[in-house]
């Protein structure tokens, strides 16, 4: 199983659009302290009845939860609502409601958090009425949640809330209220002008930050005739706003903001910024801003050089493809040079034989199965490639991660407009190749291919036979990812509706409490690659499923030798797969469990394939992406050789992960 952050597998394209800059108030900062010691402090499940609720959280069992709601001690009410932010049962929404007067403001909080967690819009007018009342702390919470409850219709209640201009925990709150519902699509012209008067730096820095993060999360907009946003990019002083508010500039429509994001990719001394300045140029500025992404492949930063690379791949023209060929030859690194040889394929011209020839040397000469993989994947520009390509895909006895590239440049060949009409039923019969490989990463890859309306492969197979008896060989749950892959399919090309994820039940893999009670609250976790020791601490009150899970792997030495297989510049870096490519997992899912917990620089999430489906996939975020937030489990934090994180890269070793005090 993928368990990818966002989709079923790494997506190549998703590069360029992702948006990995956010921070809120309270989150780890580029410059997060470091965290004394762990002690033997126990954690809070020691108490019988945290492990009651904890337990009927894990089964998704909002009948055993709602009595807690009432309970006497707001410690429990406060552990059952946020039990429930975890369930999203809109079950619960009558039982929330009452809590968010409750005599404890933590509880209020919770309550708040759960409510907006399970999206109800019923819950729209408790949640501002609360917010009319006389403010009290934690007034975020719900800004939040009714960012996430908020329709169309009723959106009018966040933006036109009475805010005072000297209440910085208002001002923030509805900045971050706006991208709750932003991130939603929900959105309308008062809501973007009133995150654009929250970018002006006589603002609270949280809520610059979140008004720059919503105008970069929110879908569809048109940033043209807001100038703020380019001052914002330019001038603010907290590198984190100024890395959205560059993002936010990738919705521009007029290139004459070339000049601005040159000189950001030149000499921002963020390294976050000086990428989302190369993700925000486009096409119609290519000529303006070539020199600048030509100078980024050589950044201290390998993640800026990484983007300058696939800025090219995505935008380059007019230039001859020999260049690109010259250019990459003299790198040392390899992902940015196979991207670049990528592109020299990709403009070909009278040198493209030549250009394919090295590419093809390159991948012989190559020892690193990533650096092998990615060749294929600069291959997949150029049809004349097919044949190596596709003997290197099923060839046997190799690294596992060489097939999975080599089955996505196959059906990256097959849709580029040049690929040769006389080959696509050598496709086709490529693709029930793959399907019946019983490899999962090569079915779910030739899945994807089956139900696209553009290969229009249901000519040249119409009996569907051999989809299906490849699905039933899948074991569940540990293929999740290749059976949805599969059904998808079935159900497209069948004209059925969409089958429903079969999701295992908590009584399959229940919490260990024996083990999860010998953590310690604030136990740590030595993570050393090959770049370096990197310090994490688990959030066992948070996640107990999650971090005993994590433990019990560790203690078996299942992470030693594991990979980081998936790096996303200035968004994660992720690992744990026991294939190698992201289709791996255990032969057990877990429960999401989504604490009150935020995706800061640094935070440590369970890759998933969907709510419900997570196994022992992880990542580390190099930078705040709160569009995660309560969508991915946070088990741990990184406290220690986060500058290590940030240089991690596709290859790169876990050498051992270890507990320690």
């Amino acid at each position: 199983m993928t368990h990818s952050p966002f989709s079923a597998r790494q997506k190549t394209l998703y590069y360029f659009a992702c948006v990995s800059v956010a921070l809120s108030s309270g989150c780890a900062s580029s410059n997060a302290p470091q965290l004394p010691v762990a002690a033997t402090t126990v954690n809070q499940f020691d108490d019988a009845t945290y492990r009651l609720i904890a337990t009927a959280q894990d089964e998704r069992n909002t009948t055993a939860l709602l009595p807690y709601l009432t309970h006497s001690e707001a410690r429990y009410r406060q552990a059952a609502a946020l039990a429930l932010a975890s369930v999203q049962d809109k079950m619960a929404t009558s039982g929330l409601q009452p809590l968010l007067t409750d005599a404890d403001p933590a509880v209020q909080q919770a309550a708040a958090y759960a409510l907006g967690q399970t999206g109800d819009s019923t819950a729209v007018a408790a949640l501002a009425t609360r917010l009319s009342a006389t403010p009290t702390t934690g007034q975020r919470y719900f800004f939040e949640a009714l960012g996430r409850c908020v329709t169309a219709t009723s959106l009018r209640q966040l933006v036109r809330a009475s805010v005072s201009s000297t209440d910085t925990a208002a001002l923030s709150g509805q900045a971050w209220g706006l991208l709750r519902a932003g991130i939603r699509g929900v959105t309308s012209e008062s809501a973007v002008s009133r995150a654009v008067a929250l970018l002006d730096q006589q603002q609270p820095l949280a809520a610059r930050r979140g008004a720059a993060f919503t105008l970069a999360r929110t879908p569809r907009l048109d940033l043209t005739l807001y100038q703020t946003a380019l001052t914002t990019a330019t001038t603010d002083p907290d590198a984190i706003t100024r890395a959205a508010a560059i993002t936010a500039l990738g919705k521009v429509k007029n290139p004459a903001i070339a000049p601005a994001l040159v000189a950001l990719a030149r000499r921002d001394p963020d390294f976050r910024v000086r990428i989302s300045a190369l993700r925000a140029m486009n096409a119609t500025m290519y000529g303006p801003v070539k020199e600048a992404a030509w100078e980024a492949t050589t950044d201290r930063s390998g993640q800026v050089a990484v983007t300058a690379a696939e800025f090219f791949l995505a935008h380059a023209s007019g230039e001859q493809g020999t260049l690109f060929l010259e250019k990459a030859n003299k790198l040392s690194n390899w992902r940015v040079r196979a991207t670049l040889l990528a592109t020299a394929l990709k403009l070909g011209g009278t040198e493209r034989g030549a250009i394919r020839t090295a590419i093809e040397q390159r991948y012989t000469a190559a020892s690193d199965p990533y650096e092998k993989g990615y060749l294929l994947k600069a291959l997949g520009e150029d049809p004349a490639a097919y044949e190596l390509v596709q003997q290197a895909t099923f060839a046997a006895g190799q690294p596992l991660v060489i097939g999975s590239y080599g089955i996505e440049a196959l059906v990256a060949m097959r849709r580029l407009p040049n690929f040769p009409a006389t080959q696509h039923a050598a496709f086709a019969l490529t693709v029930r190749r793959a399907m019946a490989s019983g490899d999962v990463t090569l079915m779910t890859t030739a899945a994807e291919a089956l139900r696209d309306p553009k290969l229009n492969l249901r000519r040249l197979l119409p009996d569907f036979g051999f989809i299906t008896t490849a699905r039933d060989k899948l074991v569940m749950p540990r293929d999740l990812e290749a059976w949805q892959a599969l059904q998808q399919t079935l159900d497209y090309l069948n004209d059925k509706p969409a089958t429903p994820t079969p999701v295992a039940k908590a009584a399959s893999h229940p919490i260990d409490w024996g083990l999860v009670r010998t953590i310690p609250a604030q136990q740590r976790v030595l993570l050393t690659t090959s770049k370096g020791d990197i310090t994490m601490q688990l959030h066992v009150n948070d996640a107990p499923g999650s971090v005993a899970s994590f433990v019990e792997l560790v203690r078996q030495g299942f992470y030693n030798g594991k990979t980081f297989h998936r790096v996303v510049p200035n968004f994660v870096a992720q690992g744990g797969c026991p294939r190698g490519d992201g289709s791996g997992s255990t032969d057990y899912n877990l429960r999401s469990e989504f604490g009150d917990l935020r995706y800061g620089e640094g935070a440590v999430g369970l890759a998933s394939a969907g709510k419900d489906t997570e196994s022992c996939q992880w990542f580390i975020t190099h930078a705040p992406t709160p569009h995660l937030d309560g969508r991915y489990t946070i088990f741990a934090q990184v406290v220690q050789g986060m500058d290590v994180a940030q240089r991690l890269d596709i290859g790169d070793k876990i050498v051992r992960v270890e507990l320690v005090r």
